[in-house]
């Protein structure tokens, strides 16, 4: 289920990234070129106070086959590229508990901050609507300190790494169901 709305999510995103850029090229008098975007890592973000750039970002990653490592690297963004790394994991109905799928997107977090030392980030800790405004906080502030704790066992210096709830008050889906709640229960790796 998680991965079915991860990439619905995905593809909603890469559908207004592509449709933002044509706006762009048209408004700012681009002849034949057009900025694209693509998400590679089946993620979304919708936090507050983003603004759409009218140039183009490039970001890579590849993997050696020899060695099985990833090595992640950016232009001129590194939160572009920290969002094709894979930005977020999910969580489960009143849990701060981390499967599988979410260590190996904090691993690729990991990764990429081992390979960028002058990066520091925040770990928002995000809840569903449903429970007490105390209580969603304090589970938030669970969820952002699991996902803290993991990249510090990853060899990421914890002092390079700050956490914050904000509980239920800021929704990345609007809803009162399974699915919305779903995406919801998250916590968000920004880079300060």
């Amino acid at each position: 289920m998680k991965r079915f709305i991860l990439l619905a999510a995905s593809a909603a995103l890469l559908a207004a990234c592509e449709t933002a850029s044509e706006i762009d090229a048209i408004a700012s008098g681009a002849s034949g070129s057009s900025a694209s975007t693509s998400a590679s890592s089946g993620t979304s973000s919708s936090s507050g106070g983003e603004t759409s750039s009218t140039s183009s970002t490039s970001s890579s990653s590849s993997t050696s086959s020899d060695s099985g490592t990833s090595s992640y690297s950016y232009d001129t963004d590194p939160k572009t590229a920290l969002i094709k790394v894979g930005d977020r994991v999910l969580f489960g109905y009143d849990s701060s508990e981390l499967d599988d799928e979410d260590r190996s997107i904090l691993d690729n977090q990991g990764k990429f901050l081992n390979q960028n030392p002058s990066l520091k980030v925040t770990i928002e800790g995000h809840c569903d609507e449903r429970g007490t405004r105390e209580y969603n906080l304090a589970l938030g502030e669970k969820r952002a300190s699991a996902v803290k704790d993991y990249l510090i066992s990853v060899g990421i210096n914890g002092d390079r790494i700050s956490v914050v709830s904000y509980g239920k008050e800021r929704p990345q889906v609007l809803g009162s169901n399974k699915a919305a709640w779903s995406m919801n229960r998250r916590s968000v790796t920004s880079i300060d």
